[in-house]
């Protein structure tokens, strides 16, 4: 079996089986009529009869919450345990897990202390009369947290977190790939495991039709199944009169695992994903990947990371409050995964019924990662369409001049416009003249606008460049974005290391020069043979 030797080789002939679905999720769970000072004065006034909002009035609360947790561990024989400081929670559920046998059931119940966000009472003073009164006001402070860490029936191990102090916010953090494990074991489909992920399984089809069909729905209906047996702060009367949770997005992540035949063919992917997307994390690159518009105003980093553990790699792209996590999972599969914290990055509501839409970003950003590699990484021409851009070319009975590979400004310019490649809007005459006047070694008031014009045309009738209808902004063509790329690649890594190398110093007057041309010349056919062999 011989290696691959591109991207697109590795995605189209080494993939073995492929999953797209939801990874974790972690949800807040909140009370909308708490979130401010005058719901909760609302609460404690008008809906239970107080003569006046405080602080005072949370404890009692507070004492029956956690009194209700303590028994129902003790009336469970549920193990209550503190969490150390820097102990790692998920290691501790894990060895839980491991001796848990039950099909459904709580594990165990961890303490914690952590930050949060609650009311206190302040001392405030009327303007007019000057006469001192109290209110409530927010602040934070650092409370006891209760982990419950269970086991569903239907979505497998997750853990529901509760804030013991008012308004007794919950989290809760559950797997997609362990829902549908649980889904197919219910079916009697039989699969491989991948640590959180499937490395194989008999019907790949049924397997995709349950992660596309975790809908808000079913996780909506598994939080209140939970949420009825587990103790809760509030009473009946409480959640009848309004006072009830709803859930929204905090963090998700959707995956696209790959698994590969071999693990040296994600080896190889790793290798040439790395040297020929470092600048991945661009604004302009970036762009693509989430088809959303950067600017100067948009907050945020746009870096890529290139992380190794031991010996494996791992590329992250950041945008924002997103990440991109690119890495070979056990040796096995190539795992793509968009991690989204912060939904109104994407103009998307944060409340659980937008899953739908926040999928189809998250989904669509894995695919675009994979498209700007593939398209990257293999950029070969073929000599009719090298030839078309390097020779000049009559086009509508318009003469256009050659785009030469060795003109400095030709590569130049191809530099200039893959900055700008994958920007949804295009760009303009002025973008571009930005942008090439210091690849000339010239300030951009040198380079006018008619020589840019000039240049543009040419990139036009070459079909590098299409205008955007309606508009006096250009953008790549696909044929573009592989010219571009193959001609400055190959000059780049080809053309000047080899001259470099077959003369490494100037020679003499008169020299012969032939011998180090001939080279060269069998250096760059050989590269272009097995750029062929790989296509």
């Amino acid at each position: 079996m011989s290696l691959p030797r591109s991207v697109a080789e590795i995605l189209a002939e080494h993939v073995t089986f492929e999953l797209e679905g939801i990874d974790r999720m972690y949800l807040n769970a909140y009370v909308p009529r708490l979130q401010h000072e005058k719901g909760v004065v609302h609460f404690f006034v008008l809906h239970r009869g107080k003569v006046v909002a405080s602080s005072a009035l949370m404890n009692p609360i507070t004492k029956k919450f956690v009194a209700d947790i303590e028994a129902f561990a003790k009336r469970h024989d549920v193990p209550l345990i503190r969490f150390q400081k820097g102990q790692r929670k998920d290691d501790v559920a894990k060895e839980y897990l491991a001796e848990f046998d039950d099909d459904e059931g709580v594990m165990f119940i961890g303490k914690a202390q952590e930050k949060c966000s609650l009311f206190r009472t302040v001392t405030r003073h009327n303007p007019e009369t000057g006469k001192r009164y109290p209110a409530l006001a927010p602040s934070t402070a650092i409370v006891n947290h209760y982990y419950f860490y269970c086991v569903d029936r239907d979505f497998g191990p997750f853990f529901l977190k509760y804030c013991s102090y008012f308004p007794y916010t919950p989290k809760l953090c559950f797997n997609g790939h362990e829902y549908l494990k649980r889904q197919l074991d219910k079916r009697g489909v039989a699969y491989e495991a991948l640590d959180n992920g499937l490395l194989s399984c008999e019907d790949p089809k049924r397997a995709q039709q349950i992660c596309d069909r975790l809908s808000p729905a079913k996780i909506e209906a598994f939080f209140r199944r939970w949420m009825r047996w587990l103790p809760y702060p509030f009473t009946h009367k409480d959640r009848q009169a309004g006072y009830a949770h709803q859930l929204s997005i905090w963090q998700a992540e959707f995956s696209l695992t790959q698994v590969l035949d071999r693990p040296v063919t994600g080896r190889i992917f790793f290798e040439e994903v790395i040297r020929e997307n470092l600048d991945i994390g661009r604004p302009g690159q970036v762009q693509l990947i989430f088809d959303r518009r950067v600017s100067k105003r948009t907050p945020g980093r746009f870096r890529t990371r290139v992380i190794t553990e031991g010996v494996i790699p791992s590329l992250h792209l950041d945008y924002k409050r997103t990440r991109i996590k690119q890495y070979h999972k056990e040796g096995r599969a190539l795992r793509t995964e968009t991690i989204i914290n912060h939904t109104p990055d994407f103009g998307i509501g944060k409340l659980l019924h937008n899953l739908p839409a926040l999928r189809r970003v998250g989904f669509s950003a894995n695919r675009r990662l994979l498209g700007v590699q593939r398209v990257s990484h293999d950029c070969a021409l073929g000599e009719d369409a090298f030839r078309q851009v390097t020779q000049p070319l009559v086009v509508d009975e318009q003469r256009v001049s050659a785009l030469r590979f060795d003109d400095p400004r030709v590569q130049a310019l191809l530099s200039a416009l893959l900055l700008f490649v994958l920007l949804p809007r295009g760009f303009s005459n002025r973008d571009l003249r930005q942008y090439l006047a210091p690849l000339l070694g010239l300030d951009p008031g040198q380079l006018t606008q008619g020589k840019m014009t000039y240049d543009l045309r040419r990139l036009r009738l070459h079909r590098i460049i299409e205008r955007i209808p309606k508009s006096h902004r250009y953008r790549l063509t696909p044929c573009g974005l592989r010219t571009a790329l193959f001609m400055t690649r190959v000059y780049n890594r080809v053309l000047r290391p080899g001259l470099a190398d077959v003369t490494p110093v100037a020679p003499a007057s008169g020299s012969p020069l032939r011998s180090s041309f001939d080279k060269l010349d069998r250096a760059i056919t050989h590269c272009c043979a097995r750029a062929k062999l790989a296509a």
